[in-house]
Formats: C-alpha cells, sequence, structure tokens
C-alpha cells in the first residue's frame, strides 16, 4: 500500500500545511472517524477556540492510536469553525501537530455546530496498510 501526495504544478502552491491530493494504492485498511470536537473526555469544552482545536486533534490522535495508525497514517481533514478561530494560531497549532505530514485538507465556516459551545470540528480519514 503506498500514499503519494501531489500538488499538481497546474494548481496553485498548497496555503498551509497540506497537499492538494492523496492517491492510495494497493491493500489498504481506512479509518473514518466521525466528526471531532474539542470536548475532552471529562466533558469540557475550552471556551478559547485555539484550545479547541488543540482538543480536537487530540481526540483524532485518540482514535488513530486506537486504530493502531498514526497522524502520518491521515489523508484527509475538513474543518469546520464558527465564528473567528486565529487562523494563524490555528495553523501553528496544526503545524507542529502534523509535524511535517501533509493531507489533504478543507476549511469550512459555518452558522453551527452540534452544540453552541463547539467552535471547532475536524473530521478525518486515514489509510494505512491492511494487516
Amino acid at each position: 500500500m503506498s500514499k503519494t501526495p501531489r500538488n499538481p504544478e497546474s494548481i496553485h502552491p498548497p496555503l498551509g500545511a497540506y497537499s492538494h491530493q492523496v492517491e492510495v494504492r494497493g491493500g489498504a485498511r481506512w479509518l473514518v472517524m466521525a466528526g471531532q470536537v474539542g470536548r475532552t473526555r471529562d466533558g469540557e469544552v475550552p471556551e478559547d477556540p485555539i484550545a479547541q482545536v488543540e482538543v480536537a486533534l487530540e481526540n483524532v490522535r485518540h482514535n488513530l492510536d486506537a486504530a493502531g495508525m498514526a497522524v502520518t497514517d491521515l489523508v484527509k481533514l475538513t474543518w469546520y469553525l464558527v465564528g473567528d478561530v486565529d487562523a494563524r494560531r490555528r495553523r501553528e497549532v496544526l503545524m507542529a501537530w502534523l509535524n511535517g505530514h501533509e493531507p489533504a485538507s478543507t476549511l469550512v465556516y459555518v452558522a453551527a455546530l452540534a452544540a453552541p459551545e463547539y467552535r471547532v470540528e475536524i473530521d478525518a480519514w486515514a489509510v494505512a496498510a491492511d494487516r
């Protein structure tokens, strides 16, 4: 199984830590996660949206761990943000968390999420070699 990230020269360069596409070939197992919000295991939701980004990313990591996968197995992230979320700080947190990995990514601003306290939700897809 192989994952090949690409940024075709016929498209503008990525505007952040992502690839325009990731091709997956060969025997693979997919992990499709429900949207992960900034809620801790104890039920706490930080007021700061950047803190919610950090918690949501850790929830993605916990899902990856449970499936025997790593951040480098991510092939797609879809971000849903409510209101003003500091783009520079969000990118810094994401880039540190990805540690050089650049999955495909989409960012969408929405009017609301499942509960009024949520400002961030991350939908993630990962793929690894079939065991």
